[in-house]
C-alpha cells in the first residue's frame, strides 16, 4: 500500500502526459471495477489500451476514457451528456471523486503499471483484445454487434471486441 501511495504522490506532482494517462486510467479502474478482484481491474485497463491502439478511438488513454457526446451547460462549460459516453461513471451525473483510499491506491498502482509497461511492450492481454465489456445484468444496444471473446472475469461480465 505504501508503494501505491508513493506512486500516487509522484504522479500528482508531475505534469507529463504519462502522469495524466495514469490518473485517467486509475479513475476508470476505480469507478468501473473498484469492487472487483484484481483481474477485473486489469481487464478495464486492457480494454482502454486496446481502444487506444485502434483507429476508431482517440489515441490517448484520457482521450478514450473521456470520449463522450458533449453539450454546453448554463455556465458555458462543455460537459458530457448524461449517459452518452464510453464509460458510464463519467457521465452518470455523480461526483467523480474517489472516496475509498485503499481502492484508489490499488487503482493507481495498476494504472501506473499498465501505462509504464505499455511504452515498451504489452503484457498478456487477459481480455483477448476486447474493446468493450458489460455486466450480465444489462444488455447494451451495441452488444449483439460485437464478437464475444470471454465470459466471467469476476461477477458475470461479458468482454466483447470489434
Amino acid at each position: 500500500m505504501r508503494t501505491a501511495l508513493l506512486i500516487a504522490i509522484a504522479i500528482m506532482s508531475s505534469d507529463t502526459a504519462a502522469s495524466e494517462d495514469v490518473l485517467c486510467l486509475a479513475k476508470n479502474i476505480y469507478f468501473e471495477a473498484g469492487n472487483q478482484p484484481i483481474v477485473g481491474k486489469m481487464a478495464v485497463a486492457e480494454v482502454v489500451l486496446n481502444r487506444v491502439e485502434m483507429e476508431q478511438y482517440p489515441d490517448t488513454v484520457c482521450g478514450v476514457i473521456y470520449q463522450a457526446q458533449e453539450r454546453i451547460n448554463w455556465k458555458g462549460n462543455k460537459v458530457p451528456v448524461l449517459h452518452k459516453c464510453q464509460f458510464s461513471w463519467y457521465c452518470d451525473g455523480k461526483p467523480d471523486t474517489p472516496y475509498d483510499t485503499a481502492t484508489w491506491l490499488e487503482s493507481v498502482n495498476i494504472a501506473h503499471t499498465y501505462v509504464e509497461q505499455s511504452k515498451y511492450f504489452r503484457l498478456y492481454d487477459v481480455t483477448e483484445g476486447a474493446t468493450h465489456y458489460h455486466s450480465d445484468s444489462v444488455h447494451p444496444y451495441w452488444a449483439d454487434s460485437l464478437h464475444l471473446s470471454l465470459i466471467h472475469i469476476s461477477e458475470p461480465t461479458r468482454l466483447l471486441s470489434i
